[in-house]
């Protein structure tokens, strides 16, 4: 330590010595090239001029620049080794500023010395122009000696350090979903790609309001699968935006399929641009757990609050009711009355006529037997919180519009029959979402049951705003249709409204279960999920320590979140963070990705404007609607009286025997 201080010590000395000869070499300057003055003055010497003398003739003062250049260059010297307290608040254009206006007035001031006045006033000038100059670059040099020379990246966000490598090749399959996209690797914008090369194993689309699902990716994804072939199912949530999309889209690409897929709408708004279709067809439901899944769709759908209370007594005994209703028209003369309006008529008959009528179906006798003995027992009270429920529940749906869309034969949900695809869009109202969506889920989970099967075409099940329908087996859909190619696409606001509307379990498994997932801006619980899902990365570390003498940068590197919570609750729209899945025979090493999709918003914004509009399907009359609404209620008076005729007619036959 001590050999340390007396080297800096000496150092020192050196540097003084130094500064102190630049000065002393500019003062014989002033008093040779101003001697005039000096002597006017009365400050020459003897001893003064001969010592002069001698240094003249070692060449110095030559030239009048020589020796302002050598005391110039001593004094740089001098500032080389110089140290000063450092700061980092200090700015370079302080420095710069000081060194460049010093250096310019040092070396204009000789053009004084031509100046035609008194030798004395020039000399005067001359000294303290040139003074002014030496001493702003002493001190800008002094300046320079503090700042810091290794300065920290003014990257406030830690955005350029949190960048990674993306996919920047395009992979297209048979299957693919393919979006352009740019991201930023260390300060450069380069171009990727988002390639979902298996879309069969389930792709969850999540962002705020605004965040543009829809138009960023939604759109492409129903583009594509409409360009390479598929079936598909769109659940419209905001109707037509989805739908005309898909029927102008298919109206372009009718070529790719072997045969016409057939285009229908599903609309309770306008009837006149609605196709009917029976949800309960009575030749797609081929035992009773088919009509166990529809009952419990349809009164979940209705009520939400029971999604949490499944096996609760009173949660299950009106599913079991209905269920019962379900399967019993059926079975009556080959499903003719197998529609969902017959069911919701038939539940409101009186106990007297209803029990017996129901009792007389064998397969649900075991179903029927609790209401049956609450209401021999006369367990009034407990049978109405049996039945009632289901009655209130369904007597939502009692609408004439609904009637008559619930009660045709149109088309069949067998989207993707190799002989018959199809592409069906249902429509949905946010006004009207809680009624229209419980009925959309009894459409959707019948077609889920149909479609899954092998042997079938590829299909693509597309639903925006996801949360606002009821599916019961959506992990199941996702687990076990990836190997008949149904691809499910799932669009929502935020993973919280699923686990409100859905529960907690049931939402934990539809989101950890989806292979590729993208997401836009989201908030809390759900930026802490997808950041902890896309994991870490190694990232650097930089600390600065300041003391007075010296300056210590230190570096390290660590892993740390690639993609921060906080950075995904401030995406842009456009801007979205995600992560796909691969396949054995096309791996893919970079699956993260942190990009903004780019649409040629020119090129999609003409397309809309020629987008044709949906088709009328028929002129549908407000009389026609009426009348199949009081036909249904006419079906099941006839068909209760009939059996009822008929059981009374058995037992006088028995009570003769």
């Amino acid at each position: 330590m001590s050999g340390t201080g007396e080297n800096e010590m000496g150092l020192r000395k050196i540097l003084d010595m130094t500064r102190f000869a630049s000065i002393f070499i500019l003062l014989l300057h002033f008093y040779f090239y101003c001697y005039g003055a000096f002597d006017q003055w009365q400050l020459t010497s003897t001893i003064t001029d001969r010592l002069l003398k001698n240094i003249i003739r070692t060449g110095l003062f030559d030239e009048l620049v020589i020796s302002r250049l050598i005391a110039l260059e001593l004094l740089a010297i001098s500032l080389l080794g110089a140290k000063g307290k450092k700061s980092d608040k200090l700015h370079p254009k302080t420095i710069w500023l000081h060194l460049v206006t010093g250096l310019l007035i040092y070396f204009i001031s000789p053009l004084l010395l031509k100046w035609n006045e008194s030798v004395q006033t020039v000399t005067v000038v001359y000294m303290a122009v040139t003074a002014i100059g030496y001493l702003l670059i002493l001190s800008g040099g002094n300046l320079l000696s503090r700042l810091i020379k290794t300065r920290l990246r003014k990257d406030v966000f830690n955005h350029l350090n949190e960048t990674f490598p993306q996919e920047e090749r395009k992979i297209n399959n048979e299957y693919s979903i393919n979006l352009p996209a740019c991201y930023n690797l260390k300060g450069k914008i380069r171009n990727s790609w988002i390639n979902i090369i298996n879309p069969f194993r389930g792709f969850l689309v999540t962002g705020s309001p605004g965040a543009g699902k829809s138009w960023f990716v939604i759109q492409h994804v129903i583009k594509q699968h409409i360009e390479k072939g598929f079936c598909m199912f769109i659940y419209d949530f905001k109707y037509d935006d989805l739908s005309k999309i898909a029927y102008n889209w298919l109206l372009k690409n009718q070529n790719k399929y072997k045969v016409k897929p057939s285009f229908y709408i599903i609309n309770f708004d306008d009837l006149s641009t609605s196709h009917r279709c029976n949800p309960l067809d009575p030749h797609a439901m081929h035992d009773i757990t088919d009509a166990t899944e529809s009952a419990r769709t349809i009164l979940l759908g209705l009520n939400r609050e029971w999604i949490k209370k499944q096996g609760d007594f009173f949660v299950e005994s009106p599913i079991n009711f209905v269920t019962a209703v379900i399967w019993y028209l059926r079975k009556y003369d080959n499903g003719r009355y197998c529609t969902l309006p017959h069911v919701i008529e038939m539940i409101q008959a009186d106990y007297d006529e209803l029990f017996p009528v129901l009792n007389t179906e064998p397969e649900i006798q075991v179903l029927m037997n609790p209401f049956i003995t609450a209401y021999q027992n006369d367990a009034m009270e407990q049978l109405e919180g049996q039945v009632a429920s289901a009655k209130i529940v369904l007597s939502r749906l009692a609408s004439p519009q609904l009637y008559w869309v619930l009660s045709g034969k149109d088309f069949k949900l067998d989207i993707n029959n190799p002989e018959e695809p199809k592409i069906v869009c249902m429509g949905n109202n946010p006004e009207k979402q809680q009624i229209y969506g419980a009925v959309l889920s009894l459409y959707i989970s019948r077609l889920v049951r149909i479609v899954n099967k092998k042997g079938q075409l590829p299909s693509s099940l597309v639903f925006d705003e996801f949360p606002t329908i009821f599916f019961n087996h959506m992990d199941s859909l996702i687990a076990t249709a990836r190997s008949n190619r149904v691809a499910t696409t799932l669009a929502m606001q935020d993973f919280s409204q699923l686990r409100k509307d859905y529960g907690k379990e049931q939402a934990d498994v539809i989101v950890n279960i989806t292979g590729n997932i993208l997401s836009g801006q989201v908030m809390g619980d759900t930026a802490k999920f997808l950041s902890e899902r896309f994991g870490k990365i190694m990232q650097d570390r930089e600390s600065l320590s300041i003391n007075r003498t010296d300056t210590s940068i230190s570096k390290s590197s660590q892993l740390d979140f690639a993609i921060p919570a906080s950075k995904i609750s401030s995406l842009s729209s456009g801007e979205f963070v995600g992560m796909v899945a691969d396949d054995p025979h096309e791996k893919i090493k970079l699956k993260m990705f942190h990009c903004e999709i780019q649409n040629d918003t020119k090129k999609l914004n003409e397309e809309a404007k020629g987008f044709k509009p949906i088709p009328k399907v028929s002129d549908v009359t407000p009389q026609q609607v009426t009348d199949n609404y009081f036909q249904v209620k006419l079906d099941i008076r006839a068909l209760i009286e009939q059996e009822v005729y008929r059981l009374k007619m058995a037992r006088e036959e028995i009570d003769e025997l």
